[in-house]
This record gives C-alpha cells, sequence and structure tokens, in this order.
C-alpha cells in the first residue's frame, strides 16, 4: 500500500475491530541542529494539554502527502519544501484506531505560528521526555532516532580492511559485525577493538552472536537472527541499547514487534547472489509486508545508497546492504 494511497481507499479495507478507524498525517519538523517542533493541543481538543507532531485527518480522496501539507499550511502558516515519509503507525485507543502517516519535514516556507491557538516549541530529542507527549509521539521519534543506512560486514572481510573502511562509512551508520569465520574470542578483540574509534566516527557497532556478549562488549546493539528471535522469550537488551532483527515473513515480523525489537531488516527485495533460492519480495511486497508492523524496517537485499529516496517512498526505514559498501 503506497504511501500515496487515498485516505478513502485505506478505510475501505476489510477488518474486523468496530472501533472507527482514522487515518492521519502528521510533519516532523526538523530543524538544522536536530531539534524538532511539538505543538500543544488547545483546551476543547481531545488530549488537551498533551504534546504531538502537528498534523491532521486525511480526508476522503487525499493521499497522504496531499493531507500533510494542507494541515501544516492550516495549522502552522508555513508550506512544506522538502518531506519524506518516516514511519507509518497504527495505534489503538480505547474508543479508536488511529492509523498515523508521519513524514519528516526537512525544509519549509515560512516561520511556523499556532494559527489554532497551539503552543509550539522547539525542542532537541533527547528532552522530550520532559513533556506530557500523546503515545504516537514516543515511536515516530525513535525512528526518527535510526540513521537511514544499515551496513552489514562481508562474512570474510580482512579486520585491517575493515578497520580502514571505517573512515569511509556514512556518518551515523549502523555496522553489523557479520563475521561468522571468527571465533567468539576473535570476534570480540575485533569488536573491542573497534568500539573507541566507530564512537567517534559516529558509527554504532551492532554484534550477532550472544545478546550478553553486546552488552559486556559495551556495543550499541545486537541483531538477531530470525532463528534467534524464535527462540526469545522477551527482548534481551537494555533499553539504551538497540535490538534488531531480521524477518523474511509478516511473521517474523510481528514476532520481532512482540519482543520490543527497535528495529526490523525485511528481504530480500531483489535478487542477490548471496541468496540465490530467496523468492525476491520487490518493492510492493516489501511494503505489503512491512506494513504489518509500526517498527522502522530497513529494506535488504541487492540495494545500494542509491535506492534510499526509493525505499523511503515505500515505507521503509533506510537500505541494509553488505556488497555495495565494501566494492
Amino acid at each position: 500500500m503506497s504511501r500515496e494511497t487515498s485516505g478513502s481507499a485505506r478505510r475501505s479495507m476489510n477488518r474486523s475491530d468496530p472501533r472507527p478507524l482514522i487515518d492521519v498525517a502528521c510533519g516532523v519538523l526538523q530543524a538544522a541542529d536536530g531539534r524538532v517542533l511539538l505543538a500543544q493541543r488547545p483546551a476543547g481538543k481531545l488530549a488537551a494539554g498533551k504534546w504531538e507532531f502537528p498534523g491532521g485527518k486525511i480526508e476522503p480522496g487525499e493521499s497522504a502527502r496531499e493531507a500533510l501539507l494542507r494541515e501544516l499550511r492550516e495549522e502552522l502558516d508555513i508550506g512544506v519544501a522538502t518531506a519524506r515519509p518516516l514511519l507509518r503507525l497504527r495505534h489503538a485507543y480505547r474508543d479508536r484506531i488511529v492509523r498515523l502517516d508521519a513524514w519528516l519535514v526537512s525544509a519549509f516556507d515560512g516561520e511556523p505560528r499556532g494559527r489554532e491557538g497551539q503552543r509550539l516549541v522547539w525542542t532537541p530529542l533527547e528532552a522530550l521526555a520532559g513533556y506530557e507527549l500523546l503515545p504516537t509521539v514516543v515511536p515516530i521519534a525513535a525512528a526518527l532516532a535510526l540513521p537511514t543506512q544499515y551496513v552489514i560486514t562481508p562474512p570474510d572481510v580482512d579486520p585491517a580492511r575493515l578497520r580502514a573502511r571505517l573512515a569511509e562509512l556514512p556518518r551515523r551508520a549502523l555496522l553489523r559485525l557479520r563475521l561468522p569465520l571468527l571465533d567468539d574470542l576473535g570476534y570480540s578483540r575485533l569488536a573491542s577493538g573497534l568500539r573507541e574509534e566507530a564512537v567517534r566516527r559516529g558509527i554504532g557497532l551492532v554484534g550477532d552472536r550472544a545478546p550478553e556478549a553486546a552488552v559486556s562488549l559495551r556495543l550499541a546493539g545486537w541483531h538477531a537472527s530470525a532463528a534467534a528471535s524464535a527462540r526469545l522469550r522477551a527482548r534481551p537488551l537494555p533499553p539504551s541499547m538497540l535490538f534488531l532483527g531480521s524477518a523474511h515473513s509478516r511473521q517474523e515480523l510481528l514476532r520481532l514487534t512482540d519482543l520490543g525489537a527497535d528495529a526490523a531488516v525485511l528481504g530480500p527485495v531483489k535478487p542477490t547472489a548471496t541468496h540465490p533460492g530467496a523468492a525476491a519480495l520487490g518493492w510492493p511486497g516489501f511494503e505489503a509486508q512491512s506494513a504489518w508492523t509500526s517498527l522502522p524496517v530497513y529494506a535488504i537485499g541487492g540495494l545500494s545508497p542509491t535506492d534510499l529516496d526509493h525505499a523511503h517512498r515505500h515505507g521503509a526505514q533506510g537500505i541494509a546492504a553488505i556488497s555495495s559498501y565494501w566494492s
């Protein structure tokens, strides 16, 4: 289901829940210094006094983007110059279900002002906990904090080449140390040796051995294979670390969601030499599968950074890849 699907078309989807389904688009305005714009719901509105990302209902016949542009003009008196899909999520309240299309707005015309009497504030992401937020704000902010590129090491990469390559990887990228040829001791030594340099360069190291090892090595996170996720009964990491997992189906995505994962990796989107027998999802298949979770989902399989815009248009957090980062 494309991000450009109209609100009326989305509302016509079959579902058994009797609560009304409300489609909403919201904009996450982000300044160059990383601060985001929050709006406080004014008196007389549902959940008055709580803070949210500005936006509103998608009207029948509107696409999510059209609703975004209209709502931000009506609420903030700004024109949207640059925006991309950030996250789609579904939140069930007691009396209604909200399906929210969140967009990252990185450029706009005009100065935001509360045309409906709402207070506005620019705040760093790390300060959001100090506000009384609508529940949908937290997962959107979590997606915004994640990078758009997830780099995976070739299984046979030379450790010296790996160290040298750190300087050339995209800043803020995640780097999964997928090194099956190393024993646990060699893996730990290499991860320990890379950690400080990775931190200096803004790279988040992600381990994929035992989750306890990732904790003891003070890595940024841990990546679970689909088989490892199936064995888990609860989230294996503290909230301060990222928990990511691989998925190849709706069931595996829902499993990661139930475990409290921070993000998923779904694919393959395109045919790959590393998995010649795996059926490719294609972008429509990726979008249809990822729609079953509110997690940020990285697309993987035959992709490169040149696919980022396409990935965002199909609801992906970004791309995960191996060969395109090491060739």
